[in-house]
């Protein structure tokens, strides 16, 4: 007599479905016969549905950005609503081991490296810009919410490392890429007494990372970039990003408080800066270190 297995639970919260997907992602077999337009078209496809799905954090946390009035919602202040969602979409994640503990503690970095920058750059005596919506959880007038907006550009970068297969050659040495990690982080501090020094650490940066390449595989064939590209480009898009935040009235520029308009482009290289500074703490990762090669 057959016995016959219990049915399988069905997959919760739609993790199952999200970790078959992300395994068809990943696992593409070659496909020799695709050439020129028509696999073109097909590694495009998967490279932007890759991207989609790297910003999994950024994503949800800016549907609630649009999703929330501003006003709050049941008598919750909107930042602290976006707090909530925030924590409970890092929790989700982890949870449905899309993350790791290791990769949550370096998560957890970006959120008090940015925290702290927040609190800097909205003191009284700075007032770059500012958060004008009242908040229960605002500490030193920043909601707390603010510093998981650079912690998911960490999660981009973990999410992307897997999905893409990555691995970079000719990285310059941790001790060198820290340095300059470190550089940019007190520029952003400095710059408000000594002048601006973005250019010459650029130009630092520039040298040190010169022959870096990414090793990425959007389909079935390994494809290779410059690797200070790669953070040209994703500054790019969170500089887009700050925009419609901006717009949405989540935070404030000085020159946004009478009508809104751009963020000032200048932001997308200080964007690009912190994508490098971003990578360098991923890059501590083991399992990231383990895929990237420093010349000896």
């Amino acid at each position: 007599m057959q016995v016959l297995s219990p049915p399988a639970p069905p997959p919760r919260f739609g993790v199952g479905l999200l970790h078959a997907i992300d395994s068809r992602l990943i696992a593409v077999p070659a496909q020799p016969e695709l050439r020129g337009v028509r696999r073109f078209l097909l590694e495009f496809l998967y490279f932007g549905v890759k991207e989609a799905r790297a910003c999994l954090f950024a994503g949800l946390f800016f549907a609630a950005v649009f999703a929330a009035p501003r006003a709050g919602l049941l008598g919750v202040p909107r930042y602290d609503l976006l707090l909530v969602v925030a924590v409970a979409i890092q929790a989700w994640m982890v949870w449905a081991k899309l993350e790791t503990l290791d990769e949550l503690k370096s998560i957890c970095l970006f959120h008090a490296v940015g925290f702290i920058l927040e609190v800097f750059k909205t003191s009284a005596g700075i007032h770059a810009w500012s958060y004008p919506d009242f908040a229960y959880t605002k500490v030193l007038g920043v909601p707390l919410f603010s510093g998981f907006m650079y912690a998911s550009v960490g999660s981009y970068i973990i999410q992307a490392w897997r999905l893409f297969d990555l691995r970079v050659h000719h990285h310059p040495p941790y001790w060198m890429a820290t340095v300059i990690a470190l550089a940019i982080y007190g520029n952003f501090f400095s710059h408000h007494f000594i002048g601006d020094c973005r250019w010459y650490i650029t130009a630092c940066a520039l040298g040190l990372y010169a022959r870096s390449t990414v090793v990425l595989r959007p389909l079935d064939r390994e494809r290779s970039m410059p690797l200070l590209l790669a953070f040209v480009l994703i500054g790019f898009f969170i500089w887009l990003a700050e925009n419609i935040s901006t717009f949405m009235h989540v935070w404030q520029y000085p020159h946004q408080l009478g009508a809104w308009s751009a963020v000032h482009v200048g932001k997308w290289s200080s964007w690009s800066l912190l994508v490098l500074m971003t990578f360098t703490i991923v890059a501590q990762l083991k399992h990231v270190k383990a895929r990237i090669h420093i010349p000896q």
